[in-house]
């Protein structure tokens, strides 16, 4: 059997086999019902996502960086996670660092070639340290540029991560967690912007948003980290302040307004009744965390 047939995203789906033939409404119904499977998919690897989430605290917590590294649609959902973050949660930009092979160029314009280096993978992975995680995202689980990075990570001590659509990825042997997502084969042979790259989203955003969460960049379920920028998001901050306090919609806004813009302030002002630099230095002194720079001050 050729190499590529052991990859479960380049074998031919039984179910897709008269896809160019299909009517229109049952081709639709085809992908649909293919795309389905992907979250119960995910659901099964669920445990191996916990532990990736416990490496990512551990490493923001200490100081280190979590590192996606990436090629084609693997390293734009990654970037793309990545990016999300700061204006949510008001993350540093630093913190969460996206990697994608062929740079930045290859976001908008395939440089499908720069998957094949290892060599890059290596030299991007050059400021890794022992403190951070490293994730690798690559739906055959034996994408070159990543097991550059991967490997470069492992010689510094860092914690490793594999996120695939191969259960018997190659890769898997420089990664601390695996997780390896059964996608099977796609409606389109190798086709991995389909099943593949949708899993890749979803562990992706589930890791991320839980880390988040468990750093204290949420209060309840609500994104009180998340930078007010534009209308839209200065309108929710003073709905977000108005559902986690009570207070009225015109206290809300001054309170956001004495804060700096800076919402955390703001909740930690209304919470605990204090100023804007007391409930500043309380949050400065619990990690930018709103439930413990509130319990301090109570």
């Amino acid at each position: 059997m050729h190499a590529a047939a052991a990859v479960p995203t380049e074998e031919r789906n039984p179910a897709s086999m008269h896809l160019d033939a299909m009517p229109l409404p049952d081709l639709l119904r085809l992908i649909n019902e293919q795309d389905a499977t992907v979250p119960g998919a995910v659901a099964a690897v669920l445990p191996q996502i916990e532990l990736a989430v416990q490496a990512g605290v551990r490493a923001l917590r200490s100081g280190g960086r979590i590192h996606y590294f990436g090629a084609g649609t693997s390293g734009r959902a990654a970037f793309a996670d990545a990016a999300e973050l700061r204006p949510t949660f008001s993350l540093d930009p630093d913190k969460v660092v996206a990697h994608v092979a062929g740079g930045l160029e290859a976001l908008w314009s395939a440089v499908e070639s720069a998957e094949d280096d290892d060599a890059a993978g290596e030299r991007d992975a050059a400021s890794v340290t022992s403190q951070d995680l490293v994730i690798g995202v690559a739906a055959s689980g034996a994408t070159p540029y990543v097991a550059g990075a991967l490997r470069q990570a492992r010689k510094v001590g860092a914690t490793t991560a594999l996120i695939s659509s191969h259960p018997h990825a190659p890769l898997a042997e420089y990664a601390d967690i695996d997780i390896a997502v059964n996608t099977g084969p796609e409606v389109i042979t190798g086709s991995t912007r389909m099943k593949a790259g949708t899993a890749a989203k979803l562990v992706l955003h589930t890791f991320s948003t839980a880390v988040m969460v468990r750093i204290g960049r949420t209060w309840s379920n609500l994104m009180v980290c998340a930078v007010p920028t534009n209308a839209k998001l200065r309108q929710r901050a003073v709905r977000t302040l108005v559902s986690a306090t009570g207070v009225d919609p015109d206290v809300a806004q001054a309170a956001i307004d004495a804060a700096g813009q800076e919402l955390p302030v703001a909740l930690v002002m209304l919470l605990s009744t204090v100023d804007a630099a007391t409930a500043r230095e309380a949050l400065a002194a619990a990690h930018g965390v709103v439930a413990d720079a509130v319990r301090a001050l109570t």
